[in-house]
């Protein structure tokens, strides 16, 4: 082990140090994610990132998001640099702001999805994209006392703080302007904002472009953010569209990074029916290079094969945004994203925004004259599909499935009695303690057989004491 210079923000945290997983540092507020890890991540972050400039931070609603970004705003501080605090926003206004104000990075405090008691920090860098494999890791080593100081970067006195709630006014015009000419007058839509960072604009956004708007759970509130509402429980945005007759409703997570929409039957538009829509828009256009699309392991049979009925070729990536956004900026692609809602287009900065999404697909549906429920009934039929989660507390374990001989067994035995009729997909979460285990299939009959057989094998033989 390298001996480190003592930082001038507490002791290393030494093999207690968190790692960055799928999305960024999640955990319990207050007992994982504490102020003092954070205090930590903010002064290694102002210590490794390269570009001259502020540092951004924004937040989602969560009660404990206040006393975690002072806590990295102090860290921040420490190393050298000043911060811009942007208050509640949606993640994608902080990528979009470090771009437009040549800031030389940004964190986003949030756990999106995960229920009030979470919390969680999303680090960008110069660029605006997820900070790189290599910086994260670096961070880390700083957090365990690793890394010399002199190696580290160098600090240049002590930043100072301020309040910047108005540069959101560029963000929330960026996704005014993303529609062009394109209008939504009169048109019913339901939203639901889930207590969360979408409250911050979504809401304003669709009413300035013309909708007939109805809101649900529209005030930020961080005790109850993503509970019973939201992407993850659709079952109130579904309600309401059918009740009010709306003619679609668009429903964000947390950070509002991410957005699943509902058609005017109460029908569920997942990401892989976005990027089907979306991207056969492009296509006709001519504006999709090579035909491609990049999603992810999880991506539905039923899209994959349709899309390549069109013409088209789907990318196939690990799961997480940032693997897809690599993918796309290796290929050149003009759209990709994942079946959770994430969407990320070129022409709009490469980063996931559930509000953008949302606005594109409505005002698609109405400059073609056609209702969401129409559209979606000329996209694919998709297959069968089945996640299980199973619990697995120890994270070595957790990891190292793969190492599992009769979980592998199974598997295989899966997918040679499927064939090309249906696949498996294992893995460990990278933001909760959870193997999950998906299976697809052209007949519900063995999603469900094989699918409960191979969570069964998992926690028999991954959590045997």
């Amino acid at each position: 082990m390298v001996q480190a210079s003592p930082a001038p923000i507490g002791p290393p945290l030494g093999e207690a140090a968190p790692c960055f997983g799928t999305d960024g540092i999640r955990g319990l507020a207050g007992a994982e994610l504490t102020p003092a890890l954070c205090l930590q991540v903010g002064y290694w972050l102002g210590r490794v990132l390269e570009a001259e400039g502020p540092v951004l931070i924004g937040m989602d609603s969560r009660s404990s998001g206040s006393m975690l970004v002072s806590a990295l705003t102090a860290g921040l501080t420490a190393a050298g640099r000043d911060v811009w605090l942007l208050g509640l926003c949606p993640t994608p206004a902080v990528p979009l702001l470090i771009r437009r104000h040549g800031a030389a990075g940004g964190v986003m405090v949030s756990a999106s999805h995960n229920p009030p008691e979470d919390n969680g920090i999303k680090v960008f860098g110069a660029n605006g994209a997820k900070l790189s494999s290599e910086r994260q890791s670096r961070i880390e080593t700083g957090l365990r006392g690793e890394l010399k100081l002199d190696d580290a970067g160098v600090i240049r006195g002590y930043g100072t703080s301020r309040t910047s709630t108005d540069l959101l006014d560029d963000y929330r015009q960026a996704l005014i302007s993303s529609v062009g000419t394109l209008r939504l007058d009169a048109v019913p839509i339901v939203l639901d904002l889930c207590w969360g960072s979408a409250t911050a604009c979504g809401a304003e956004t669709f009413r300035a472009l013309g909708a007939d708007l109805t809101v649900l759970h529209g005030e930020p509130d961080g005790s109850r953010i993503n509970v019973a509402c939201g992407s993850t429980q659709l079952e109130p945005l579904r309600s309401a569209v059918v009740e009010r007759g709306a003619a679609m409703g668009f429903a964000f997570d947390g950070d509002a990074d991410r957005m699943l929409a509902v058609d005017g039957r109460g029908r569920i538009v997942d990401g892989d029916h976005v990027l089907f829509l979306w991207g056969s828009v492009l296509q006709e256009q001519r504006r999709l290079p090579e035909q491609r699309l990049v999603s992810t392991v999880m991506s539905n049979l039923g899209f994959e094969r349709a899309w390549q009925q069109r013409g088209g070729l789907l990318e196939r990536t690990p799961v997480g945004d940032q693997h897809v956004h690599a993918a796309m900026v290796e290929s050149g692609a003009a759209l990709g994203g994942e079946q959770s809602g994430h969407i990320l287009a070129a022409s709009h900065g490469l980063c996931g925004d559930g509000v953008l999404t949302a606005l594109q697909l409505a005002t698609l549906c109405h400059d073609q004259g056609i209702a969401l429920s129409e559209w979606l009934d000329r996209s694919f039929k998709a297959y069968p599909q089945k996640l299980v989660n199973v619990i697995v507390q120890d994270r070595t374990v957790r990891k190292g499935w793969s190492g599992c001989e009769p979980l592998r067994e199974a598997i295989r035995t899966a997918e040679t009695t499927m064939g090309d009729r249906g696949r498996v997909l294992v893995r460990a979460s990278g933001t909760e303690p959870v193997l999950r285990v998906m299976v697809e299939a052209a007949d519900s009959e063995s999603v469900n057989h094989w699918t409960e057989h191979l969570a069964c094998v998992a926690d028999q033989h991954l959590n045997a004491a």
